[in-house]
């Protein structure tokens, strides 16, 4: 494929390494919903990310992350825009975070900022930042919500990205030395930690399809990024668990349910193909079932390359798994395999109805949803699974100081009606986070999709809470 073509299709393969799900909706869902049907240990949380939400990029001794660099070259982000200030979120936390409460939410899901604790990737830790998290953390812990912090959310330091970023293999020791800090700062008063957020996006988005930051296209590149974040997953794990005390130690997974287009042989291998490439490529080695090589040579390659001693090195005992679902992917072959971003069918090109389709071009797929939970339960090695961030972006208007989103209130029924179903059914389904507790700068896409529950004015930085945040609020009541 000559370049021009593949830059054609990397927004579509950066968009569907974010989402990963495409099913049609054929899922009969129950209204009925109640909170003590998930039973009384449930979690219940909402989901953030430091850029995203935070802004203040470049004070208090904080230096430029991967995205500071990517979003200030033109046409990276698609209204242009950046999250220099974003939610304001440094500035917000304390009434943000009791705003979450309000909802009655128990967790908080947050992100450290990597170039706000060490500005230069590694060395000397910058005390400002370190007082941001410990005042973020102890706000939570005052209002009553248990704090979930993610260790990243792709804000890769800058000064790391020119040393080589994930394709440097010196990155396992880098991630090493900021989760050493990390914990022995924090581990007294947090004890959940999630390792990573979908090593599948920013690496695929990022190395492969040059359409997230750092903005690189390259299958080398995107070969040793995959295996070096999958080597910091259970590198850091086993930091954490030295490090903090009755440590809940996770990472998070994004996935999605593959259909083939229809039963032709050619469009079956194709949907084996995207299922390696979505599902397994970042999950089967972190659990010791290495590299899934079954699924063709694009996987062999990236086994072929590593070490023999990298593989007992790989696996790590996870106290949870978190799972990331938007929507369902279905597949066919390509027209040059094993070319993958070229194997899937868009939802608007195989007849799913507009009103199923989100503000991402993302179906709405309960079914997939529930779908993707019964392969994952599969797992022997997973007897602990949150579902870490799921949502949808709707084009949400503001009439009346009041945000009607229906859509996102219905959407919200019938995904957590599949948790139901799936938990029901025996998989170990234990919490639910929603992506996202606000409006936020959502990447190459910039501020026009809307996710979260609380509607988000960026000229004013008001909040308002939606219809469906307040029907969290009803529905997660004591």
């Amino acid at each position: 494929m000559k370049r021009r073509e593949f830059l054609k299709h990397s927004s579509q393969l950066s968009l569907l390494l974010l989402a990963n799900n495409y099913l049609p909706l054929h899922f009969s869902q129950s209204n009925h919903l109640s909170k003590s049907d998930f039973g009384d240990h449930f979690k219940w949380g909402v989901a953030s990310a430091a850029y995203q939400i935070e802004g203040a990029w470049n004070i208090d001794g904080k230096s430029p992350s991967i995205w500071d660099t990517f979003t200030q070259k033109r046409k990276n982000i698609k209204d242009g825009s950046n999250g220099n200030v974003a939610c304001d979120f440094y500035h917000k936390y304390e009434s943000d975070i009791a705003l979450v409460k309000s909802l009655n939410f128990d967790i908080f899901r947050f992100s450290f900022s990597w170039t706000r604790i060490l500005p230069n990737g590694i060395g000397e830790v910058n005390q400002k930042g370190i007082d941001f998290y410990h005042r973020v953390i102890d706000r939570c812990l005052e209002v009553g919500l248990e704090p979930w912090p993610t260790i990243y959310h792709w804000d890769l330091p800058e000064i790391l990205s020119q040393k080589g970023g994930w394709v440097n293999r010196d990155i396992i020791a880098w991630f090493e030395e900021f989760t050493d800090v990390l914990t022995k700062e924090y581990g007294d008063k947090v004890k959940n930690w999630m390792v990573l957020n979908e090593a599948a996006s920013f690496c695929g988005a990022g190395y492969f399809a040059g359409a997230h930051a750092p903005g690189k296209i390259s299958f080398k590149k995107y070969y040793d990024t995959v295996h070096h974040s999958n080597m910091v997953s259970g590198a850091s794990g086993r930091i954490i668990r030295a490090n903090v005390s009755d440590a809940n130690i996770g990472t998070t997974i994004s996935c999605s349910w593959v259909d083939p287009k229809n039963q032709k042989n050619k469009h079956v291998k194709a949907a084996k193909k995207w299922d390696a490439f979505l599902n397994r490529l970042y999950l089967d080695p972190i659990i010791g079932r290495g590299y899934p090589t079954d699924a063709g040579t694009f996987f062999k390659k990236i086994a072929d390359r590593v070490p023999a001693s990298d593989f007992d090195k790989l696996k790590f005992d996870w106290d949870f798994m978190g799972v990331q679902n938007y929507t369902r992917t279905v597949a066919k072959a390509a027209i040059f395999p094993p070319v993958l971003w070229s194997l899937f069918v868009p939802p608007n090109k195989r007849g799913v109805p507009q009103d199923q389709i989100t503000d991402m071009n993302w179906e709405v797929s309960p079914d997939g949803f529930y779908k993707i939970l019964k392969q994952f339960g599969t797992y022997p090695e997973l007897n602990n699974i949150i579902v870490t961030e799921n949502g949808a972006a709707f084009k949400d208007v503001l009439l009346d100081g009041q945000v009607n989103d229906q859509q996102r209130v219905q959407f919200f029924k019938d995904y957590l009606s599949s948790v139901l179903k799936a938990k029901k059914e025996g998989v170990p389904i234990n919490g639910y986070f929603v992506w996202s507790f606000m409006d936020n700068f959502e990447w190459a896409e910039g501020y026009r999709p809307r996710f979260g529950l609380v509607y988000v004015d960026y000229n004013t930085q008001k909040r308002i809470v939606k219809n469906s945040g307040l029907w969290f609020k009803e529905f997660l009541k004591d």
